[in-house]
């Protein structure tokens, strides 16, 4: 069956979608702006206050919760309704985002059922696709749900989930957009397909530590590169933190920032490998400029995460070092694909 291009155009549409509603995430919660919303309604939030009557009742609701209670209301010259509403939209925007991307993914995808423009594995794949997009929807209520209790901040494993799944949506909607995209078949370069399922692997389990450092604002100790505080390469402060290595290691600032960083070496190494190993093979045009852009994104993230550490983690760069992090994820994707199929 031969597919429009409307359909790969449909996908790439959400991947480009998913890509912004990240990207307003991280500007959500580096401006601390995730806890301004204290309740999800499918339909009757999907605009902001229309009145300033409207504004107060949401206002005088936020007042209610933890982070208005415990922080917002003790700072310096006050919490005011101009605060609140700074805060409120980066809130609204992402959730306004997640709808469009449900409109955007639904709305094509029946209309393409009717046309009969999907083959059965690729309608297969978007019911997973649709799947996914209700379960991320969600993942993100569930996570603003542990900030709206006793402590005024979100659960970073929940953060940690919503972040990395949304990751794991883009990755596998670029992947079925690129099946159709190059439907034909070829022989895979096994040896350094296993080496790119392993940097891709490597790379989720950064993102999710991505997630912890961000949960936890651990980006805000240990401001120093390549050692850290005192110039020690593992700091004291990582055992003292939690009664045990476990939990200093997905709990602690200090313990969660060592596995970032130090792991961050893991990724640029096995992508190292990959273009090592790949000088030894005769390749296509796509799979070795797949593996090029894939060094130099790896060491541009890297290069960012330095810097947004050694300036502890400024907006525009802890913005920056995320959205690079989209574009290796996506860089990843696409050179496993190319050596797979």
């Amino acid at each position: 069956m031969k597919i429009n291009k409307s359909v790969i155009i449909w996908l790439l549409s959400g991947c480009a979608l998913l890509f912004i509603m990240v990207t307003v995430g991280g500007i959500t919660r580096l401006t601390n702006s995730g806890l301004s919303m204290t309740d999800w309604h499918l339909i009757h939030d999907t605009f902001p206050p229309m009145s300033e009557e409207k504004w107060m009742e949401a206002f005088n609701e936020y007042k209610k919760y933890p982070e208005y209670l415990k922080i917002n209301q003790y700072k310096s010259g006050g919490f005011t309704l101009d605060d609140y509403k700074s805060i409120f939209f980066w809130e609204w925007f992402h959730r306004f985002i997640g709808r469009i991307i449900g409109v955007v993914f639904i709305l094509p995808f029946v209309y393409f059922l009717i046309r009969k423009k999907l083959d059965k594995p690729t309608i297969n794949k978007s019911l997973i696709l649709l799947g996914m997009g209700a379960f991320q929807g969600f993942l993100g209520w569930f996570m603003v749900a542990s900030g709206l209790k006793d402590n005024p901040d979100v659960s970073h494993f929940r953060l940690a989930i919503h972040l990395t799944f949304a990751f794991i949506t883009f990755a596998y909607t670029l992947w079925v957009a690129l099946d159709l995209i190059y439907p034909e078949r070829n022989q895979p370069v096994v040896e350094l397909r296993k080496i790119a399922r392993i940097a891709l692997a490597v790379l989720l389990i950064q993102i999710i530590y991505g997630g912890f450092v961000a949960g936890l604002n651990a980006g805000l100790v240990h401001n120093h590169w390549p050692l850290m505080s005192d110039g020690q390469f593992f700091h004291e402060s990582i055992t003292l933190e939690q009664p045990t290595l476990f939990k200093s290691f997905t709990e602690g600032k200090s313990g969660v920032q060592f596995i970032h960083r130090t792991f961050a070496y893991v990724v640029v190494g096995m992508i190292i490998l990959l273009f090592v190993k790949s000088r030894k093979f005769v390749l296509k045009t796509t799979q070795n400029n797949g593996i090029k852009i894939l060094l130099a994104f790896v060491f541009v993230q890297f290069l960012l995460g330095v810097f947004t550490l050694l300036y502890a983690v400024p907006i525009w760069l802890g913005l920056a070092h995320q959205i690079m992090a989209f574009f290796l994820l996506s860089a990843t994707v696409f050179t496993l694909h190319r050596l797979s199929k």
